[in-house]
């Protein structure tokens, strides 16, 4: 019995989603250009905090405020569907948080600032009366904020003994940031339904499939080939030009994509998204040898 409801948690706590903040704060460990050979206990928590605590706290306070929803899109989530019951669902969320709040006092204080923004924009998304996933503008910006730019800030932060990260790396962390923005509404493409009848205005509710997948692809794009122009002006022609190749693949998908967004957006999230991530890596890692070539001690 207590195997399957460990199980049942698992599932509500959404380990699949973990990855995105987790590279998020990778890269800005490597962005920084700092010397972390000797702070691997602290990037640990860090990883940690951004992925099984803060990030799987967010999806269970979803699951919980959507479990009216999930009753349509998905009756198989473990609240929906009666595997966790009662209030059970608020309750692991509740305690979730407020885990990630403590472990955040191992990273200082601006892990804790960021442990707690992220956490009031966890709850700030789902929760009424504020409900930022009602508005598809609003909540997919406060999820991209809070998966990508606030991990990848933070990462740089963790990394640099509290040091606030330089202007290149919060440049990085908020153009991702927007592309994020994107990666969002494809998510809202499996959820319509759901979503149009309980007044959810997602992008694809509120703008049509057709108009929001080009905006997503365009909130994806738009952003990288900027962080192309910047690469190119640090002098990282190389790290450039393979930035350059996952954009172009990118768009060969998305030409995939928009001629039927509903029942192609997860087979761009699986094979598009990726290449996306991968060139996060890709910038991060020009950002570092950047301030290698500036006689950063980076070992």
């Amino acid at each position: 019995m207590a195997m399957k409801y460990a199980r049942d948690i698992g599932e509500l706590l959404k380990p699949i989603t973990w990855f995105p903040p987790m590279w998020a704060f990778s890269c800005g460990v490597v962005a920084s250009g700092s010397n972390f050979s000797d702070q691997a206990g602290l990037i640990l928590i860090g990883l940690i905090l951004t992925g099984p605590l803060v990030c799987a706290a967010s999806q269970a306070v979803n699951d919980w405020y959507d479990r009216h929803v999930d009753a349509i899109n998905e009756p198989h989530r473990p609240i929906p569907s009666g595997r966790i019951p009662g209030t059970w669902g608020f309750k692991i969320a509740v305690f979730w948080s407020f885990l990630s709040i403590v472990v955040s006092f191992s990273l200082g204080y601006w892990g804790i600032i960021a442990t707690l923004l992220a956490v009031f924009l966890a709850w700030a998304y789902s929760m009424p009366p504020i409900r930022l996933k009602n508005n598809g503008w609003l909540g997919n910006a406060a999820c991209g904020f809070s998966y990508e730019g606030l991990a990848w800030i933070t990462g740089a932060i963790v990394v640099a003994n509290g040091k606030f990260p330089a202007y290149e790396t919060i440049c990085l962390a908020i153009l991702y940031s927007i592309s994020a923005h994107g990666i969002m509404t494809l998510n809202d493409f499996k959820s319509i339904e759901g979503d149009k009848q309980f007044g959810i205005n997602s992008l694809p509710v509120k703008l049509g499939e057709r108009l929001a997948a080009k905006v997503s692809c365009f909130t994806m794009i738009a952003p990288q080939i900027i962080v192309t122009f910047l690469l190119f002006s640090w002098q990282s022609n190389l790290l450039g030009l393979s930035l350059v190749t996952l954009i172009v693949l990118q768009l060969v998908l998305m030409s995939y994509f928009l001629k039927n967004p509903r029942q192609k957006a997860l087979t761009y999230s699986a094979f598009g998204v990726p290449l996306l991530v991968t060139g996060m890596m890709v910038s991060a890692s020009a950002l570092r040898f950047v301030n290698a070539s500036e006689g950063k001690s980076l070992i």
